[in-house]
């Protein structure tokens, strides 16, 4: 497991953790971000948000916010 504001371009993951308070992880998982959920990496430039391929959606994220999800190998 590593944090997702840790991986590459093209990177494919499944997340494992999220961790924070009650309001971010109401936010995060408003969006369809949740424990099991597989994520594609976009882009991951630095000093720039991390675009995310999820749930057929293109998210982007902060890098403090990534920082608090946890991603695992991809599901097989």
């Amino acid at each position: 497991m590593r944090k997702l504001s840790e991986t590459q371009s093209g990177e494919q993951g499944v997340i494992s953790a999220i961790q924070g308070d009650v309001r971010f992880l109401s936010r995060i998982t408003s969006i369809g971000l949740t424990l099991g959920c597989p994520v594609t990496v976009l882009q991951n430039v630095k000093k720039r948000p991390i675009l995310l391929y999820s749930r057929d959606s293109m998210i982007a994220l902060d890098r403090s916010e990534c920082d608090k999800i946890q991603i695992g190998g991809a599901e097989k």
